[in-house]
């Protein structure tokens, strides 16, 4: 039977009301009240409170105006800054600018947009929070602004107290779950030769040799190798004035037979690299066994299916993975590249936070923003891509290796590295690199970090 016009008015409004009301199951995709930092999906920086404008700042903490209280507010939200009540994230014509959280201009529609990200949208209008347009040979600009939608418009909300979940078995736990100590320059100890001219040999990053830094528990190795007539040698900056220099074979060679001896054991060397790929390929071919233990990610699916389980990478031997920061494109306009030998290319596989801390005394920069965000690239520390996580490397070292500043330094890494870096990345770290190991008590952070995971 048709409906009469009465009872077709009735169902037409019933119908609006459906439409027009947010679904259950969308309204579960925007987050709970509580803090977050308001991270760019495109550069990783935080949205801070600039003294009145919204600018991207490296993230920091809860040291430079970061957080923000998420509620909602009737069918919108508010993001009232956690150091001024009262005032919230919005807007000024173009510009985004910290105001009243009584103001219209406070606002946002929140809506996910994908990927764990979200947009920030301007009520009633096609307008969103997103980051400035990159004008050419430069970063992006620090002052946020009102805009189209776009992948400057894509945002992470990053909770400031996270769910975490407790650390799988041993048998379960993959390669990026874990948190391994990592030596910063592990070369440069003078125990097992000369890493620099005489002046600077007087201040060593580490003062332990592979040999020992192995057995004391360490598993990340950063070297640096030099181009000389004897092939890839391990020296800071030159090798020109050192004295009984170490070949990079020499040291692979200690851990290679370090891994022979102790088969549940996976270790990781990153080099800052500048010798010529073949050079490299002609020193690795001395190391006796390295094929034996070497692993291969590009080879074994990990872009597709994620990194493995240690258990798995026990039981097929490979253990040892070796990367490289050196540029791809170099490599291969000179005709040969280093991953066709086993050496990684570390910003395909990794991300890194900038590598100083400051200078070895007086003050110090504990934010954690991306080493490859500059004028010529932008790789995020929260860079992921569909099933695969890069692994997380953080650095947590001065300039200069000053004794007394390290012993501090490493006490505070527990601390730097849930409440500044973890966030930062929205990863837990892997690798955890410091000067002078045996000072501070690093390996304690990794304990800590390796009781649970940071989904």
């Amino acid at each position: 039977m048709r409906p009469t016009p009465r009872s077709l008015l009735a169902a037409t409004a019933l119908l609006g009301t459906v439409l027009s009301a947010p679904s259950p199951a969308r309204a579960a995709e925007v987050p709970g009240a509580g803090t977050y930092y308001v991270q760019s999906a495109t550069t990783g920086l935080n949205a801070s409170d600039g003294g009145g404008a919204v600018v991207q700042h490296n993230p920091k903490g809860n040291e430079d105006h970061q957080q923000w209280t998420l509620r909602a507010s009737g069918s919108s939200y508010l993001l009232e800054s956690v150091d001024t009540a009262g005032s919230c994230l919005g807007r000024a014509g173009e510009q985004a600018r910290t105001v009243a959280c009584t103001s219209a201009d406070a606002a946002w529609e929140v809506t996910p947009a994908g990927a764990d990200q979200y947009t920030l949208k301007v009520p009633g209008a096609d307008r969103y929070l997103a980051v400035g347009a990159k004008p050419s040979g430069s970063n992006y600009p620090a002052q946020l602004v009102v805009g189209p939608a776009g992948s400057l418009a894509a945002w992470y909300l990053t909770p400031v107290s996270p769910v975490t979940t407790p650390m799988p078995s041993e048998d379960q736990r993959t390669l990026d779950q874990v948190t391994f100590l990592t030596a910063h320059n592990a070369y440069a100890n003078g125990v097992d030769g000369g890493f620099a001219p005489p002046f600077v040999n007087l201040v060593p990053n580490q003062t332990r040799g592979i040999n020992q830094q192995l057995a004391d528990g360490v598993r990340g190795f950063m070297l640096d190798i030099h181009q000389t007539p004897d092939g890839a040698i391990l020296c800071h900056n030159s090798c020109t004035l050192v004295s009984r220099p170490v070949a990079l074979w020499v040291d692979l060679q200690r851990m290679v037979d370090f891994l022979k001896q102790h088969p549940d054991q996976v270790v990781t060397v990153f080099l800052e690299d500048y010798v010529d790929p073949g050079v490299l390929r002609g020193e690795l071919a001395r190391v006796s066994g390295l094929s034996d233990v070497l692993y291969r990610p590009d080879r074994t699916g990990v872009r597709q299916n994620g990194w493995p389980k240690l258990a798995d990478m026990v039981a097929a031997g490979h253990r040892l993975l070796i990367f490289t920061d050196h540029s791809r494109s170099s490599d291969e306009s000179a005709g040969l590249t280093r991953d066709s030998f086993g050496v990684m290319y570390q910003r395909e596989w990794t991300v890194e936070n900038y590598w100083s801390m400051g200078s070895g005394v007086g003050s110090s920069d504990w934010s954690c923003y991306s080493r490859w965000y500059d004028a010529g690239t932008n790789i995020p520390l929260t860079r992921t891509e569909p099933g695969f996580r890069p692994l997380f490397v953080m650095n947590h070292f001065r300039d200069v290796t000053i004794t007394s500043t390290a012993t501090t330094d490493n006490t505070k890494l527990a601390d730097r590295a849930q409440r500044f870096c973890r966030p930062a990345a929205r990863k837990k770290p892997n690798f955890l690199a410091v000067d002078r190991y045996d000072l501070g008590d690093p390996a304690s952070a990794v304990r800590t970090l390796n009781t649970y995971t940071y989904p």
